[in-house]
């Protein structure tokens, strides 16, 4: 949100700089996200200086060209200028653009930089300007002429009244809608400097020179049809006004916060909607069929032109502001197009109003809609501002429209919405706050907010307890806890000493919890070269249309979703990495190992079933960790010239070496193949007769057509609650170094083409149990010197037997041992 600090002003009166008031609203809560410098004239006008013309004489080789003398009034020689107006005469004072200085015209991007020049054969030390030249008009008939009053060598900043804006942007938090305006920002920069010593006090606009002119001249009936979706709405005609740009002031106004002037009435609404934070809207009233204003709920279907020309079906749901015939305005979020104001317009309804702020966050979302107006009503606008700015906004409209106000003021207010009312402990929120905020401090503070302190009394332990009534448009302070708060961002969050001592108490517990362990992991992997990254538990529900492996319909739906884009809850993290994989091929970084640990959530219809209510959960949320790898593995280099590319053993070795870390041993469990839509080709790893992670490379399909990606990306996902049960039966006992040889032999196995190693591994593992410490594959033949249907397994057998030094008879005995059980499990034949 933008904020102009000179319109700021307008609400409160202050000598701070631009830069000291910022850092008072950051201290306050309202953080000042950057400052920028406004120009009301770009440029400045620097290098511009008013100059008097003291000689005007014919360019001798030019019937249009004039040479002039002109001095700035410094006691320096005059300056020769060549000058083309055909105004220009001796005795002028004119703006005289100085070399060095740069000129931005008006309706051109670019400036240009003056410079000694010859024009014609003759010198010229500078420029005599016109309005268009230096941005202060659009006339270019000749050069400016000053009143002759005005002194030479002024700064042209001066004679032009120049004010350089600052405008804050303000990080506003959705708990701020208070803030969401000029005069809310001034009430708490009041509210700060009250509470300092300062006297400072924030005030609106005067309305009480607001009249009824003709209460009969453009009567209108108002009917509220549905109180509980507009607990308020008020209006007012004005007759005869006439459409036409706003005035420079209100222009700049508007243009200092980002927003383009459209005409007087439009800017007048949208003026009123920052100074104060009530959103206005003003109809035609050429338009409003039967001259009736009628608040009620949509037809189901019922269509509607919005004003940006977008045919909308409208919901039952939807609150409409309707004529005696049709709709005119989605209340609270858009106007439609029949009956805003145009260049023809000479009668209007000026309206303002409360909305219910669920209703508008409905329609808002459901039309996939976001304004100025919806931001603030969706978010509570304050009940008791509607009358002010309608009277603000019928003023100036008379002022700088014309016209008259035309109708009694309408203004159906059935229950009136009262303040929050509750009791607060000073002495209990300062024992919160860990400061001991005076009582007179924390009552002025409460004050300056408009928090209205009812009643006081003393309670038994001797803390002064307030009875105290929070504003209505402080939708965010209900409770002791919120005042707090409050009173703590107006007291300084600096001036709460820090404590001389922590009290603390170690506490002994189970080394091996989840936090301790995704820690652990995470070192491990971003010691491998991997970076973590970290995705929102929002996505699209698109990515699972179509889908086998995770259906769409177990998506955990977001009732109101801020957008298409976000509008469930991740059932994996591999749309999430295939997303950030993307971004950063798209910018030439396609050499990636990326990891993720995240919770994704699942829904079950038939768990939500009358039949199944109380039996079953209907939501599910797990932990799981991610990786991704795709593009280079190793880059070349002059000692291995050739790259490598990462490939399906690169995720396979990360996730084994991160099973090792936690001791798990990863022949306790078994690979299978796994069928899924998400990859190409994919296995499982189940343990314990659960799966504890699937990895695979990613389906070349999924990957172009949703993320346009065309370089293979390999992903692992595994389920962090399983590996924790994992990991806490592992007992790691520390023994000593064993002082006798292993043994290693190798078997050449010639197997049918189905067999897989992890049954060769666990055929030999069951043979020797005790001596045979691991099992390695080394070489892998196929081709036409092989019987038909058959491969060539090579095998590495690691032997130890940490007690003694194992004799040939032994050592024969068990290889032999193992390949009779491979022969019987596997039907593997050693080759010779």
């Amino acid at each position: 949100m933008k904020i102009s600090y000179n319109w700021l002003k307008d609400y409160i009166e202050t000598d701070l700089t631009a830069r000291q008031a910022a850092e008072i609203l950051t201290a306050a809560g309202l953080e000042i996200e950057g400052i920028e410098k406004v120009e009301s004239i770009r440029g400045g006008l620097q290098g511009l200086v008013v100059a008097e013309v003291l000689t005007c004489t014919e360019h001798p080789d030019s019937d249009h060209l004039h040479v002039t003398t002109v001095s700035v009034g410094d006691g320096s020689e005059p300056l020769q200028v060549v000058c083309g107006a055909p105004n220009v005469a001796a005795g002028q004072k004119v703006i005289l653009a100085q070399i060095g200085a740069v000129l931005y015209p008006v309706g051109e991007e670019e400036g240009f930089k003056i410079k000694k020049s010859k024009i014609r054969g003759v010198e010229s030390f500078g420029m005599l300007c016109a309005e268009d030249e230096i941005g202060v008009g659009t006339s270019h008939d000749g050069i400016i002429v000053l009143d002759g009053s005005v002194a030479a060598g002024t700064p042209a900043a001066e004679v032009y009244d120049m004010q350089d804006d600052y405008v804050f942007e303000v990080g506003l938090t959705p708990n701020r809608i208070d803030a969401a305006s000029h005069y809310g920002v001034a009430r708490d920069l009041a509210a700060y400097l009250a509470a300092n010593g300062q006297a400072a006090q924030a005030r609106l606009a005067d309305v009480s020179s607001f009249r009824v002119d003709d209460p009969k001249a453009l009567p209108v009936v108002v009917t509220v049809e549905d109180p509980v979706g507009a607990p308020r709405y008020s209006g007012v005609t004005v007759k005869g006004v006439k459409i036409g740009p706003s005035p420079d002031w209100l222009q700049q106004r508007l243009r200092a916060i980002g927003m383009n002037p459209k005409n007087n009435v439009v800017d007048i609404t949208n003026f009123v909607m920052h100074e104060c934070g009530q959103p206005l809207h003003a109809f035609d009233m050429g338009k409003v069929a039967g001259g009736r204003i009628v608040v009620r709920r949509a037809q189901e279907g019922e269509p509607f032109v919005t004003l940006d020309g977008t045919e909308r079906k409208l919901s039952a749901e939807d609150l409409m502001i309707c004529d005696a015939e049709r709709p005119m305005c989605l209340a609270g979020v858009f106007g439609g197009l029949d009956s805003g104001v145009t260049d023809a317009t000479t009668d209007i309804f000026i309206e303002a109003a409360y909305f219910n702020p669920v209703t508008v966050r409905k329609s808002a979302r459901r039309h996939g809609l976001n304004t100025d107006s919806s931001f603030r009503f969706e978010r509570g606008t304050d009940p008791g501002m509607p009358a002010y700015a309608l009277r603000r906004a019928a003023l100036l409209v008379r002022e700088l429209a014309g016209g008259t106000v035309a109708s009694e003021v309408v203004d159906i207010y059935p229950e009136k919405i009262g303040p929050f009312e509750f009791s607060i402990d000073l002495g209990r929120i300062n024992r919160l706050i860990g400061a001991d905020i005076p009582v007179a401090t924390a009552k002025a503070i409460l004050t300056g907010l408009e928090i209205e302190i009812r009643h006081e009394t003393v309670s038994e332990n001797g803390n002064v307890v307030l009875d105290i009534a929070v504003p209505a448009y402080r939708v965010d302070v209900q409770r002791e806890a919120d005042v707090a708060e409050e009173i703590l961002r107006i007291y300084g969050f600096n001036n709460v000493p820090n404590p001389h001592y922590i009290k603390n108490v170690i506490t002994y517990g189970n080394q091996k919890t989840p936090d301790r362990m995704i820690d652990a992991a995470s070192d491990l992997l971003v010691g491998q070269g991997c970076v973590e990254i970290m995705s929102n538990s929002l996505t699209r529900g698109a990515y699972y249309d179509g889908l086998d492996s995770y259906k769409a319909e177990n998506c955990v739906r977001i009732l109101n979703p801020l957008s298409g884009e976000l509008n469930v809850m991740r059932q994996t993290l591999l749309f999430n990495a295939l997303e950030a994989v993307a971004l950063n091929v798209n910018r030439r970084n396609g050499d990636l190992r990326l990891f993720e640990f995240g919770n994704c959530y699942f829904y079950d219809p038939k768990a939500a079933t009358p039949e199944a209510k109380g039996t079953l959960k209907p939501y599910r949320e797990e932990r799981r960790l991610a990786i991704a790898v795709t593009g280079l593995e190793r880059q070349p280099n002059w000692n291995r010239p050739k790259p490598q590319m990462s490939d399906f053993f690169t995720v396979k070795y990360l996730t084994e070496q991160l099973l090792q870390r936690f001791g798990v041993n990863i022949y306790e469990g078994y690979y299978e193949t796994l069928a899924s839509d998400l990859y190409g080709e994919a296995v499982a790893y189940k343990i314990r007769g659960k799966k504890l992670f699937e990895m695979g490379i990613v389906s070349s399909k999924l990957a172009r057509n949703l993320f346009d990606l065309k370089q293979p990306v390999y992903f692992m996902e595994l389920n962090v609650a399983h590996l924790q049960k994992v990991v806490e039966t592992v007992r790691v006992q520390a023994a000593e170094l064993s002082k006798y040889p292993e043994v290693k032999r190798d078997l050449a196995l010639l197997v049918d083409k189905g067999v897989t190693f992890s049954q060769l591994r666990e055929a030999a593992s069951k043979a020797e149990k005790k001596l045979l410490k691991s099992v390695g594959l080394f070489d892998v033949y196929e081709g036409d010197k092989l019987p038909e249907g058959k491969k060539s397994y090579a095998l590495n057998f690691v032997i130890e037997d940490t007690t003694k030094t194992l004799t040939d008879t032994e050592i024969e005995r068990i290889m032999g041992n193992i390949s009779a059980a491979l022969a019987k499990a596997t039907g593997a034949q050693v080759r010779a």
